[in-house]
């Protein structure tokens, strides 16, 4: 196990994004699904980096190298009145794992939640990973079993919002 000291967890900048969307497409390989493509990859930088980021990344490294990452961004609960952190990925290259990288990952991540006030810090899981179940529950991390996770594809939320009657959008950005 690598000395937590050796791990430096960093916020993400503009000059790491080809490092950022490398370790995605890293992740992409894991999962066995297609990384972003070249549209993807320019939105992935924009939203990461641009004037009104929609997601924080950060990186995780060793010696200086880039060997892990997250991505979180904020949601909030009505019934706590409380900001939440939510966990989109977090990823830890195969060779730097079992080293503390992705504890030290995660607990940098818990005390920007705490520093934030937040009431919950959440993520969701595939079903068939079980290094990461099993990482998850070691951190104390409970499953959920009666909330079910629901999405909409963009062409599903397509359908759904030119089915609606025409009015005014409200201004919610």
């Amino acid at each position: 196990m690598t000395d937590q000291q050796d791990i430096r967890i960093r916020r993400a900048t503009l000059e790491d994004a080809d490092t950022l969307i490398g370790l995605i497409e890293a992740l992409a390989a894991y999962e066995e699904l297609e990384g972003p493509d070249e549209a993807a990859r320019a939105r992935l930088v924009e939203h990461a980096f641009g004037p009104q980021p929609k997601f924080e990344a950060y990186l995780a490294e060793i010696a200086d190298e880039p060997v892990a990452y997250a991505i979180t961004f904020m949601s909030y609960s009505t019934f706590l009145a409380q900001p939440c952190l939510y966990l989109e990925d977090l990823f830890v290259l195969p060779n730097a794992r079992q080293l503390g990288v992705g504890r030290a990952l995660f607990q940098s991540l818990a005390r920007i939640a705490l520093e934030r006030e937040c009431g919950r810090f959440e993520w969701t899981v595939l079903d068939w990973n079980e290094l990461a179940l099993g990482f998850y529950r070691k951190l104390g991390g409970r499953q959920l079993d009666e909330w079910r996770h629901y999405r909409l594809t963009e062409d599903q939320i397509r359908l759904i919002a030119l089915s609606a009657p025409a009015t005014e959008p409200p201004d919610l950005c």
